[in-house]
């Protein structure tokens, strides 16, 4: 089941807002582009940002997240028609093919349990065409990326145009590594009604993730440092053997 961040139309309808301007994206675009992809999976788009900068490429995307209220979003936006958005996962697309299957943002650290990861790693390879790639991104567990999360926690207020004042507070609730658990909580001043969100990542090696994507099939190409968060992620560009 999806967070409620992205799935209850509320939290969908401001979470652009709270992201920013997504320069984090850049990386994803310039990759596709080296990687001469004509056609591209987003898994977990969420509110579609990177599928519709892809789609003004003149690439052919295709778009799944399980959360409807983001995927509401992101049909909403300028040039989605050219997207073609699926409500679900990788598994419920048994006939696609692609060239290029990416997952930005935490995406690749939703799956916390093993046998989930590594079938969704089995499906990304069935999707891809051969000598397809799949790109994605993970953050260092020796970083300690959430001791920086729980030092900046301060509570972040926004007017959101159609909603009005907002205000999102972030806890983390929790860290039994791999695992780190968080909620956020968003105020809307219109009504004064707060909106929770829990939510769990896991951080996994970067030797562990290598040797799951050989598992499944896959050959590590390159591990890129993540512009945008230098020697804080790990950028992962995989090929199908």
């Amino acid at each position: 089941m999806p967070d409620a961040i992205f799935d209850d139309p509320r939290l969908a309808a401001v979470y652009d807002a709270f992201e920013g301007d997504r320069s984090d994206l850049t990386a994803y675009r310039a990759i596709i582009g080296e990687l001469g992809a004509t056609s591209v999976l987003d898994i977990g788009c969420g509110t579609g940002v990177l599928a519709l900068m892809l789609a003004a490429d003149g690439i052919a995307v295709h778009a799944v997240d399980p959360a409807g209220a983001s995927l509401d979003v992101a049909r909403s936006k300028p040039g989605a028609h050219a997207v073609q958005w699926h409500r679900g996962t990788v598994e419920d697309l048994p006939s696609l093919r692609v060239d290029v299957v990416v997952m930005t943002g935490n995406v690749a650290q939703v799956f916390t349990e093993d046998a989930q990861w590594d079938e969704t790693l089995r499906v990304v390879h069935r999707v891809l065409r051969p000598g397809g790639h799949l790109v994605f991104e993970s953050r260092r567990p020796e970083r300690r990326a959430w001791e920086d999360w729980e030092r900046d926690a301060a509570p972040v207020q926004l007017h959101v145009q159609g909603v009005g004042d907002v205000t999102e507070r972030f806890e983390l609730t929790g860290v039994a590594l791999p695992l780190v658990s968080f909620r956020h909580r968003c105020t809307f001043a219109a009504d004064a009604t707060t909106v929770t969100s829990e939510s769990t990542l896991i951080f996994r090696s970067r030797t562990e993730i290598e040797q799951t994507l050989r598992t499944a099939g896959f050959v590590v190409r390159e591990v890129r440092d993540a512009p945008d968060r230098p020697g804080r992620e790990h950028v992962f560009i995989a090929q199908r053997d």
